[in-house]
């Protein structure tokens, strides 16, 4: 059965009985920025699977097994929203998920995000980053990012067909998307 989507209004009138949500999207799609947004004005956790499932010191990734155990740990949580698009953890995280926001811009929006952040970041972990992993863009990093929607999205939209039939997913295409569901909340922070 495929996905129930719904638009922005339906999202903003559903987003306050929600106690668990999964932001999905391209690096650079700003996922992250409504996450913390959302987060804030819904008074639910914020877990960035890059900081807290996918990386340790240095870049180096996280043991698959130890992974899954940490994904499986956060979303027993009653009440959490998580960024990070990774297809292959979205079997252990959308059975628990209330609600999917999947971002979608135009692939050059996604790649400014990149760039932009790797200027604002350079030679630092951002935020949303482990610790002792500073920011970097690599063309194999900026080639993922170009061939997203060829390559990762379709992974992603077959995994939300085959578990999210009752989970509600709202496509944002724009940050303007983005902003006209905060505004939908009200309660500006």
């Amino acid at each position: 059965m495929p996905a129930r989507y719904i638009d922005v209004e339906t999202a903003a009138r559903l987003l306050p009985g929600c106690k668990r949500l999964l932001v999905l999207g391209c690096s650079g799609s700003g996922k992250n920025t409504l996450s913390r947004k959302l987060g804030e004005r819904l008074d639910l956790p914020h877990i960035s699977m890059d900081r807290e499932v996918f990386w340790l010191l240095g870049w180096q990734q996280r043991p698959r097994d130890e992974m899954l155990e940490r994904i499986t740990e956060i979303v027993a949580r009653p009440r959490w929203i998580m960024d990070g698009t990774n297809p292959r953890t979205l079997p252990v995280r959308l059975p628990r998920t209330d609600l999917v926001i999947w971002m979608r811009p135009p692939r050059l929006v996604s790649l400014y995000g990149v760039l932009s952040r790797g200027i604002r970041y350079r030679g630092r972990s951002r935020p949303e980053m482990a610790d002792g992993c500073p920011e970097r863009v690599t063309l194999e990093f900026l080639r993922y990012v170009w061939n997203f929607e060829q390559h990762s999205a379709p992974q992603v939209d077959a995994q939300l067909a085959a578990f999210s039939w009752e989970i509600p997913v709202l496509t944002l295409r724009s940050h303007a998307d983005a902003a006209r569901l905060l505004a939908g909340l009200g309660n500006d922070r």
